[in-house]
């Protein structure tokens, strides 16, 4: 049986009177590229701290790396890899004596695999860290997590501050990593093209809870666009289970449904027979049309 690498069981946790996640529940399996999309202040920072170990959840069950965050052994600590969204790195040490610095809390230290990071992000080994851009920082922040060669490597918003190529050769290493040692990475991130590009499972966060968790291919096969050339019938009309939101278009009506089972097209299909056309979305067009 294949265990899943981070399990969570209805999570609850609040700041004062703030509710931030409410009953959020998701497995995370081994080996898997896993996406984690919200709205701004949907939870997914604190749901990563969480997860970490730099917060403790209200009520609920967590588990990572077979742990309780909170309460994870050294080895378990150095199991995994972490990088915040905003990482404080020490801006009085140049690149390398960071890197050095960080590499002495480890047992197993890829020299080679930061050579190689260092060179590939043109990055100075004599630079100081406090005269480094946001995006050069970030790039020290990720070399950091990596090169212990984690068995789990957890990301908030870790390309957010990287310009297109070096967001495009970062998820190359991620994509490598996994491939190569059956690393499992979870990451949060605004930028959807980028996430479908490397993911195999996303979960969606939506109003404090997981609205969806699961295979990626999955989600994209549940939510679809339906055409209805000509059809003048109000929205209201064709309220049902699955319909996620309809508009009324000079050429006829459009909806986005979540169908789980394919029954919810078979009944258009059923109702307003050839004229009814399907079509598939992309991540972005699924995440908005799921977090209205």
């Amino acid at each position: 049986m294949n265990v899943p690498i981070i399990e969570c069981r209805d999570v609850k946790k609040a700041f004062g009177k703030k509710e931030i996640l409410s009953g959020l529940s998701l497995d995370i399996p081994k080996g898997s590229v896993f996406g984690l999309l919200g709205k701004n202040g949907a939870g997914k920072t604190t749901l990563i701290k969480l997860l970490v170990g730099l917060l403790k959840p209200d009520a609920g069950a967590l588990s990572v790396l077979g742990e309780m965050p909170w309460r994870f052994s050294d080895e378990a600590k150095e199991r995994f890899g972490y990088v915040p969204q905003r990482e404080k790195l020490y801006p009085w040490l140049t690149v390398r004596q960071l890197i050095d610095y960080a590499g002495s809390f480890y047992r197993h230290w890829n020299e080679g695999l930061v050579d190689e990071l260092v060179r590939q992000w043109r990055l100075n080994n004599h630079e100081k860290i406090g005269v480094l851009s946001e995006g050069e920082a970030q790039k020290v922040a990720i070399i950091l997590a990596l090169a212990h060669e984690p068995e789990l490597l957890i990301l908030d918003e870790p390309v957010a501050s990287l310009d297109p190529l070096a967001r495009r050769e970062f998820l190359k290493t991620i994509l490598h990593s996994v491939a190569d040692r059956q690393c499992t990475v979870f990451f949060s991130t605004h930028i959807t093209s980028d996430l479908e590009r490397v993911a195999d499972h996303v979960a969606l966060i939506n109003e404090s809870r997981v609205s969806f968790c699961g295979e990626l291919d999955d989600l994209k096969e549940r939510v679809k666009r339906i055409r209805l050339p000509g059809q003048k019938l109000s929205p209201g009309q064709l309220q049902m289970d699955g319909v996620l939101a309809c508009e009324e278009t000079q050429g006829g009506l459009v909806l986005t449904v979540y169908d789980h089972r394919g029954e919810v097209i078979q009944s258009f299909h059923n109702r307003f027979g050839q004229g009814v056309q399907v079509e598939h979305l992309n991540l972005e067009e699924i995440f908005l049309e799921m977090s209205r």
